[in-house]
C-alpha cells in the first residue's frame, strides 16, 4: 500500500535567539548572554537536549540553574508519544519565562527537515535530525551579523553512537552528566541526575535481594492464561510486612489475595497495580494478628528479615486461610514523592530530587507530609490568579436581574471567631400562618470559576481542601450562649433558637428512620501564638449548635440532591455511603458480646437502636468505646455519577439520596453540584463535560482519591503535633482502654487526648514474656494476665526520638503489675516546660 503525505516546510521559522539578527522574529526567548557558569564551556551557550535526556533527565531540566535550552519539535513529539507525565512538566517549563526554554519546529523548517532513509529506523532518523538541527543551529548564530561571537549551542545526550557521529560532524557535544558535574559552585545538581543505562544494574553486594520482576510480554501472556492474576496492591497500615492485592471481578466476583514476607511483597508499592501468582493451597496463610512496624533501620542482617518473615507464617484452621500469593511483577507503577533520609544503598536505584531541610523541624515535617500524601500545594501560577474577581468587587444591575435579593433577612453564620472564609449561613422566620420558614443560604462560588479556565481546572485537579493542626479554635459557644440567654430577644437570637428548634425534630426524624450516631475521637490543640507549637491538647467538644448547623446543611445536601438527580439522572454528581458487608462487624460484635451486650447489624436503624441501649453498669465509657469501634467497620463514602451506578444508598445518614452541596469554597464536588442546580433552575448554562457520564465519572474518582490523601493527610498532621506536645513533657501516665488486642500487642485508647498507641510485649531489648493468643475473645494472656477489648489500663505515654526520621509514640504498660512487664511508674509527672519568649 503507498502512502502519500503532504508536509508543508518553510524558510521564515525563526530561531529564537535575542542575539541574532537573520530571523525577523516577533519574539525572543534565548537570552544573548546565555551564559551558565560550566569549566567545559566558558562562554554564552545554548543546550540542546536529545529524546532520551529530556525523558531521563527532567529532573535536572527543571531545576532554576538550567536556562536558554532549546527544545526541538522532534524531541518535544518523542516525548510525548513515550511518557504523557513528562511531556506535561516539559510544557510547563517551556511556559516558564525565567526559564528561557524555545521550542523550534525543526520538522517544517526547509534546511533542517529531513526524509527517512531506506533501511534507517526511526529512532535513527530522529537522532539524525537532532544532529541537523545542531548544524544549522550552530551556522545560523555563527553567520548573524549583529552577533559574530554568539551563543554556541551545546548537544547533551547520553547515547554512544549519537555522541559519536556528532563529534565527526564537528558539533560540539557532551554527555548530561559530563555538562552537569561541570557547573560551578552547583553541586546538589549532580545528586538530581538519574542514572544512566551502564550504571542500573550495578550492583555493590553479591547477594540478591528480591526476586526479579518478569518482563510486561510474560505477565500479559500469563494473565491471558490465568496462571497470574493483575489487581491493586494495598499495603497494611499495620504491619509492613503484609498486603493485599484487589482483583477485580465481573459484579460481584472480585477477590483479594493476600500477601505476606519481603521477597512476595517485592517492591510493590501502595497502589501499584501489579501480576501475582497464586502460591499453592496448602501454602495459603490466615491474615497476620501481630503488629510490626518498621523501624526504618537498614536492613543488611538476613537472618532478622527470615525471623520477621517467619513470625507471620501461622498456622490457622483452614476456613480462616485465605488465597495468598507473591507479586511477580509489576504492571503500572503509582508514581508519587517519597521522603526520606538517604542511607548507602547496595544497588544504585533511583536519584535524589531536592533536600526538604532539616528533619523534626515542623515546617520540614509539614512539607514531607503534604508530598507523602500527594497533596498538591505549590503556589498558584499567574494563569490561575488571573481569573479571580477584580477588587473591589460589586454586585452589578445584570447580576440583580438573574438574582433574588434577600438581604432584608435576617442571615448570620455560625463560625468561629475571626473566620474570614464564610460560606453557609442560615435564617429563620416565623411566617403568618405560625410555621417558620427556614432558608440555607450558600456562598455561590460557582459565579467565580468558569467551566475550562486554568482556575477551574486547577480546583478540579486539588480537588479538596486539607486542613493542617493550625491555630484555629472550632467553637460554635457564642451562639450556643445567645440561644441560652434568656434576656437576649433580639431577631438574630429568636432566629437561631427557632433553627435550634427545627434541627432537633430533624435529627429526631433521621434517627428514627436509621441514621447513624457514631463517635470519632478528634483532638484540637491550642497553639503558642509566637512559637505556633501546641502548648495544650484535648479532644473537641460538641455543642447543640454544631448538630444545629449540621442538620440544616444534611437538609439541604439531601434537597438539592433530589433536584439534580431528577433534572439529569445520567449525569448528577452524588455521594454515596455502602452498607458493610456482614464480616466487617465481626470485631464489633465480639468486643459487645465479651460484656454481655448483644448487637444487631442487619440495618442501619437495628445497629443505631442496639447502640443506643448499650450499656454497661459501672462503665460509663463503654457506650463511646462501642461506637468507636462502629465507626472502623463502616465503608468509605464515595462520590459518582448517577449514570454510572444503581445504587445510590447513603447507609450513615438513612438517606436515600445525598450530595455536596454546602461547602464550594473547599470542595471542588460542590462546584459542579451548584453547576448542575444553576442549570436545573435556569440559572446558568450548561456546556458538554458536565452533561458527559464518563467525564464526570473520572471527576469523581479523583476527587475520591484527593478526599482519601486529604484525611490521611491530616490524621498524619494530627500525629506530628501529637510529637511534637509530648516532646518537651518527658514521661505522662494516663489511664486507657483496650480497643484491639492483637498476637504480640494490645491497641490503647487514651480518651484524655484521643490517642491510640500501641503496647508491644515483644520488644527486642529484653526477652519477650509467655503470650497466647485467643482469635475467638479475641484476648491476648500475657504470663498470668489476660487483655480483652475494654479492659481499663494505665500506660506512660513518652517521645521515643532515637530515630529522627520515625519518631515514634511510645506507650508501656503500669497497671496491671506483670512481673517482668509492666514499668513502675515515675514518682512525680513532670510539668509542662513553658516556652521561652525572646523579646
Amino acid at each position: 500500500m503507498k502512502v502519500v503525505r503532504e508536509h508543508y516546510l518553510r524558510d521564515d521559522i525563526w530561531c529564537g535567539s535575542e542575539g541574532c539578527s537573520e530571523c525577523k522574529q516577533e519574539s525572543t526567548v534565548l537570552q544573548r548572554d546565555a551564559c551558565m557558569e560550566s569549566s567545559l564551556c566558558s562562554y554564552p551557550h545554548y543546550l540542546l537536549p536529545d529524546t532520551n535526556v529530556v525523558l531521563h533527565q527532567i529532573d535536572v531540566l527543571e531545576d532554576p540553574v538550567i536556562r536558554n535550552v532549546i527544545i526541538l519539535q522532534t524531541v518535544l513529539q518523542e516525548v510525548r508519544h513515550r511518557s504523557a507525565p513528562v511531556y506535561k512538566r516539559l510544557k510547563d517549563i517551556i511556559h516558564e519565562k525565567e526559564k528561557h526554554f524555545y521550542t523550534f519546529t525543526n520538522e517544517h523548517r526547509r534546511e533542517t527537515f529531513i526524509e527517512r532513509e531506506p533501511g534507517e529506523s526511526a529512532n535513527d532518523r530522529n537522532d539524525r535530525a537532532i544532529r541537523v538541527a545542531v548544524k544549522w543551529y550552530s551556522q545560523h548564530l555563527k553567520t548573524s551579523k549583529s552577533d559574530a561571537d554568539g551563543p554556541r549551542v551545546v548537544l547533551l545526550t547520553n547515547d554512544q553512537g549519537n555522541k559519536q557521529k556528532a563529534e565527526e560532524s564537528g558539533l560540539l557535544v557532551y554527555k548530561c552528566e559530563e555538562y552537569v558535574k561541570s557547573l560551578i559552585a552547583n553541586p546538589e545538581l549532580v545528586d538530581r541526575l538519574a542514572l544512566s543505562n551502564d550504571d542500573k544494574n550495578e550492583i555493590v553486594s553479591s547477594k540478591v535481594l528480591f526476586p526479579e520482576h518478569l518482563p510486561l510480554s510474560r505477565i500479559q501472556a500469563g494473565i491471558k492464561s490465568g496462571s497470574f492474576l493483575q489487581g491493586t496492591f494495598r499495603a497494611s497500615r499495620d504491619n509492613y510486612l503484609e498486603a493485599t492485592v484487589f482483583v477485580q471481578g465481573e459484579g460481584e466476583d472480585s477477590t483479594e489475595v493476600l500477601l505476606q514476607g519481603l521477597q512476595n511483597l517485592n517492591r510493590a508499592v501502595h497502589q501499584d497495580v501489579v501480576a501475582v501468582q497464586l502460591l499453592p493451597r496448602d501454602q495459603w496463610v490466615a491474615p497476620s494478628s501481630v503488629v510490626l512496624q518498621d523501624e526504618g533501620t537498614a536492613k543488611d542482617d538476613e537472618a532478622e528479615e527470615e525471623e520477621e518473615d517467619k513470625t507471620l507464617k501461622i498456622t490457622a484452621a483452614e476456613a480462616a486461610r485465605k488465597p495468598t500469593g507473591k507479586v511477580v511483577g509489576i504492571i503500572k507503577r503509582s508514581w508519587r514523592p517519597f521522603c526520606g533520609m538517604l542511607n548507602a544503598s547496595q544497588i544504585k536505584e533511583g536519584h535524589f530530587v531536592r533536600s526538604l531541610g532539616n528533619a523534626g523541624e515542623k515546617d520540614t515535617e509539614q512539607e514531607v507530609l503534604l508530598l507523602e500524601h500527594d497533596v498538591p500545594h505549590q503556589a498558584f501560577s499567574q494563569a490561575v490568579l488571573s481569573f479571580l474577581p477584580k477588587m473591589p468587587w460589586v454586585i452589578t444591575p445584570e447580576d440583580m436581574v438573574k438574582r433574588e435579593d434577600l438581604r432584608q433577612l435576617t442571615v448570620c453564620s455560625v463560625d468561629p471567631p475571626g473566620c474570614t472564609d464564610i460560606d453557609d449561613a442560615l435564617h429563620c422566620r416565623e411566617l403568618d400562618n405560625g410555621n417558620l420558614e427556614v432558608g440555607v443560604h450558600i456562598a455561590d462560588v460557582s459565579h467565580f470559576i468558569r467551566p475550562g479556565n486554568a482556575l477551574d481546572k486547577e480546583a478540579a485537579n486539588r480537588g479538596t481542601t486539607v486542613y493542617l493542626c493550625g491555630k484555629a479554635s472550632l467553637t460554635y459557644a457564642e451562639a450556643q450562649m445567645r440561644i441560652d440567654d434568656t434576656s437576649k430577644n433580639d431577631d438574630i437570637t429568636t432566629s437561631l433558637r427557632g433553627l435550634n428548634k427545627l434541627a432537633k425534630i430533624l435529627k429526631r426524624r433521621r434517627i428514627d428512620k436509621g441514621a447513624l450516631t457514631l463517635s470519632s475521637l478528634e483532638v484540637r490543640f491550642h497553639m503558642d501564638s509566637e512559637t505556633h507549637d501546641p502548648i495544650d491538647l484535648q479532644t473537641k467538644e460538641l455543642m447543640e449548635t454544631n448538630s444545629m448547623v449540621e442538620e440544616f446543611m444534611l437538609l439541604a445536601n439531601i434537597s438539592v440532591a433530589q433536584k439534580i438527580y431528577d433534572e439529569f439522572p445520567d449525569c448528577a454528581m452524588l455521594r454515596k455511603h455502602p452498607a458493610p458487608p456482614p464480616s466487617n462487624y465481626d470485631i464489633l460484635l465480639k468486643a459487645a458480646k465479651s460484656k454481655a451486650v448483644e448487637i444487631h447489624t442487619d440495618s442501619a436503624k437495628a445497629l443505631a437502636d442496639s447502640l443506643d441501649v448499650a450499656k454497661v453498669d459501672g462503665f460509663p465509657y463503654f457506650n463511646t468505646l462501642l461506637r468507636i469501634l462502629a465507626t472502623r467497620c463502616m465503608m468509605q463514602a464515595v462520590y459518582f455519577c448517577s449514570g454510572m451506578d444503581s445504587d445510590f444508598h447513603h447507609y450513615g445518614l438513612a438517606s436515600p439520596i445525598y450530595t455536596h452541596f454546602t461547602s464550594p469554597i473547599r470542595r471542588y464536588a460542590d462546584i459542579i453540584v451548584h453547576r448542575l442546580l444553576a442549570v436545573a433552575i435556569g440559572a446558568d448554562s450548561t456546556y458538554p463535560d458536565l452533561m458527559d457520564k464518563h467525564k464526570q465519572s473520572a471527576l469523581a474518582n479523583n476527587l475520591n482519591y484527593r478526599h482519601k490523601m486529604s484525611q490521611y493527610a491530616q490524621r498524619a498532621s494530627v500525629a506530628f503535633h501529637t510529637q511534637l506536645f509530648f516532646k518537651s513533657r518527658g514521661i505522662l501516665n494516663e489511664e486507657g482502654f483496650v480497643l484491639f488486642v492483637r498476637k504480640n500487642a494490645i491497641i490503647v485508647l487514651i480518651p484524655k487526648f484521643g490517642l491510640e498507641g500501641t503496647v508491644f510485649f515483644d520488644t527486642k531489648d529484653k526477652a519477650p514474656p509467655n503470650l497466647v493468643f485467643d482469635e475467638e475473645g479475641p484476648t491476648l494472656k500475657v504470663e498470668q494476665h489476660a487483655f480483652s477489648i475494654f479492659d481499663k489500663v494505665k500506660v506512660t505515654i513518652s517521645l521515643d526520638d532515637s530515630n529522627i526520621q520515625h519518631q515514634k509514640i511510645r506507650m508501656a504498660l503500669i497497671d496491671p503489675v506483670i512481673p517482668g512487664v509492666s514499668v513502675p511508674a515515675p514518682d512525680v509527672e513532670p510539668q509542662a516546660k513553658k516556652p521561652k519568649l525572646d523579646r
